[in-house]
C-alpha cells in the first residue's frame, strides 16, 4: 500500500523557520511588516517543506467547496474548447463549479507554478500543455487529486494520444489517393506533440518509399497561439503555393491551420480537393460541417473520462494507482481529401 502523503501545516513552517505562526501568516499575505531577512527565512522554509496554503479549507469555511480547478493555455482555441465541453458535461452531472486558471500564451509552467503557490485545491485538471520537470515535481507533492490531459506524468492520472500514428495515418491516406508531393504545416513552437506529428508525417513517406524533403515542413510566420491558428495556416499555405508548385496535398498539424490553408487556397483561385487535398488534425466540430478530413482525438470523451476519475478520487471512491493512458487517434476521411489523382 502506498504511503499516504503527510500534510505540511503552517505550524511546520513556523517551526522550521523558527518564527511565530503570525509571522508566517504575514509573509503569506505579503504584509510589509516583516523584515527582509525574516521573510527570506520563511520563504525558504515554505520552499524546502513544499508547503501549500490550504485554499480548500478556506473554501470549506465559506461553504464554497463544490469547485474544481482547471488549467489551460487558452479558453478560446477550439482544441481547449473541446476539452472544456467534456469537462463541463461531467461538472453538470455533479453540480460543481470551475475555478479557471488561464496559463496564457507563453511560459505555461511558470503560470501554473504561480497558481499552485497561491494555495491548494480540491482537485486539479490540466490540459493542452507539456508538463515540465518543475511542474511534475509540484504535482507529485500537491495535496489534491490531479489529472493531466495531453502529456504523461508519473504519480498522477494522465492521458495523451499516439500522435505519431495519427499523423502517419493522415499522410498515408494522401499517399493512397495518389499524392507524391505532400507538404506539412507545423506549428512555430517546438513541443513533444508537434515533433510526434512531424515524425508521423516522415514515417508515412518513408514507408511508401518517398523521400522526405524538410523544406516541405513549414510553419506560419504569425505565431498566434504558438502557431496553431487559422492565420498561421493561411500564411503557411501561401508559402507552399508560392514556393512549391509541385505539391498536391497538405497535412496540417491542427484543424485551425487546415482551415486557414483552405482560405489561402480559395484566395488563390483554387479549391480542395480538385487542386489541393488537405487533411487536418483534432477533428473539431467545424471540420465536420465544412467537409475537412481530420484525425480525431476524441477530446470530449477523453476529458469526460479524466474528469470523472478525478472526481472519484476527490470523493474517495477511487484509490487505485494513477493511470497513464495513450489513446489511438482515428482518421475521418471527408471531401477535402477524398479524391484520387
Amino acid at each position: 500500500m502506498a504511503k499516504e502523503k503527510t500534510r505540511i501545516t503552517i505550524y511546520d513552517v513556523a517551526s522550521h523557520a523558527s518564527v511565530a505562526i503570525s509571522t508566517v501568516s504575514r509573509v503569506l499575505n505579503q504584509s510589509p511588516e516583516v523584515s527582509p531577512a525574516t521573510r527570506n527565512r520563511v520563504e525558504r522554509a515554505i520552499s524546502e517543506l513544499q508547503y501549500r496554503p490550504d485554499r480548500t479549507a478556506r473554501s470549506l469555511a465559506q461553504q464554497e467547496y463544490n469547485t474544481l480547478a482547471v488549467a489551460l493555455p487558452s479558453f478560446t482555441a477550439p482544441f481547449q474548447n473541446e476539452l472544456l465541453k467534456g469537462i463541463r458535461t461531467c461538472i453538470r452531472e455533479h453540480a460543481l463549479d470551475l475555478l479557471i486558471c488561464d496559463l496564457g500564451s507563453s511560459n505555461h509552467d511558470r503560470a501554473l507554478l504561480d497558481f499552485l503557490k497561491r494555495g491548494a485545491v480540491q482537485g486539479m485538471l490540466i490540459g493542452g500543455m507539456q508538463i515540465g520537470a518543475q511542474v511534475r515535481s509540484a504535482l507529485q507533492t500537491l495535496q489534491a487529486p490531479t489529472a493531466v490531459i495531453g502529456d504523461l506524468c508519473d504519480g498522477v492520472d494522465s492521458y495523451t494520444w499516439d500522435d505519431t500514428t495519427g499523423a502517419a495515418d493522415a499522410v498515408g491516406h494522401l499517399i493512397e489517393r495518389g499524392h507524391r508531393h505532400i507538404a506539412m504545416i507545423r506549428s512555430a513552437t517546438r513541443s513533444t506533440l508537434q515533433e510526434a506529428r512531424a515524425d508521423g508525417y516522415r514515417a508515412a513517406l518513408q514507408a511508401a518509399g518517398l523521400s522526405v524533403d524538410e523544406e516541405l515542413v513549414l510553419a506560419g510566420r504569425i505565431e498566434k497561439h504558438g502557431g496553431f491558428s487559422e492565420e498561421d495556416g493561411h500564411d503557411a499555405m501561401k508559402q507552399i503555393l508560392e514556393r512549391f508548385p509541385r505539391v498536391t496535398a497538405v497535412f496540417a498539424s491542427s484543424d485551425v491551420q487546415a482551415i486557414g490553408a483552405l482560405s489561402a487556397l480559395a484566395d488563390s483561385g483554387r479549391r480542395s480537393p480538385d487542386d489541393m487535398a488537405i487533411v487536418g488534425y483534432d477533428d473539431i466540430k467545424t471540420s465536420r460541417f465544412i467537409g475537412l478530413s481530420s484525425v480525431s482525438q476524441f477530446m470530449q470523451q477523453t476529458a469526460l473520462e479524466a474528469t470523472r476519475r478525478l472526481l472519484a478520487r476527490i470523493e474517495g471512491s477511487d484509490a487505485a494507482p494513477p493511470i497513464q493512458r495513450t489513446m489511438k487517434p482515428e482518421l475521418h476521411i471527408r471531401y477535402s481529401s477524398d479524391r484520387a489523382i
